[in-house]
């Protein structure tokens, strides 16, 4: 199966829950992160704020924002690049690329503080390979990130036993 073909079918699975069951898988997939040693002993968090498609981490951020963490999310800066950027609150953010709500503040440079990168995906395999949506912005950024434990964090039926990769794709070190 191509790249391209299982995106595909990663779309047309998660067409076939409703908004509560995603959410419900949503809140296990969380349950099981917040639940990770690594998570515990993190300072800095590299998050992602959801889309309406992927594992919710909107109370999330919020949560590990109240337990005293830094929490850093990508912001998109150009057609092959992004930055963090520190999120505080959701007062904090605005509407950015690809419909995707990103932080507004200063960004923040300090990568090599950062402890756990929670990545989201469109499939994930065993061997912890990602497929991601197709424009690279995640691999080219945990490049950058080899001190940080990677946790790939999907739906159950976005796991698959082998997914498509090429030599830029960066593994992730468990996927939730």
């Amino acid at each position: 199966m191509t790249k391209e073909e299982l995106r595909r079918l990663v779309r047309s699975q998660k067409r076939m829950y409703s908004a509560p069951q995603l959410q419900a898988m949503s809140a296990e997939a969380v349950a099981r992160l917040m639940a990770l040693p690594q998570m515990a002993a993190a300072k800095t968090v590299m998050l992602y704020y959801s889309l309406p498609d992927e594992v919710s981490t909107h109370e999330l951020a919020d949560r590990l924002v109240e337990r005293g963490k830094v929490v850093v999310l990508p912001v998109v800066t150009g057609p092959a690049e992004m930055e963090l950027r520190r999120y505080r609150s959701a007062d904090d953010l605005s509407m950015g690329a690809f419909g995707i709500m990103e932080p507004t503040g200063e960004p923040f440079t300090s990568l090599a503080e950062i402890d756990l990168a929670v990545v989201p995906g469109m499939a994930f395999d065993t061997r912890g390979n990602r497929l991601g949506r197709g424009k690279g912005y995640y691999d080219r950024f945990l490049s950058q990130l080899p001190q940080a434990t990677k946790v790939g964090l999907c739906f159950p039926f976005q796991k698959f036993p082998g997914v498509p990769t090429d030599e830029n794709d960066v593994r992730m070190d468990l996927v939730i």
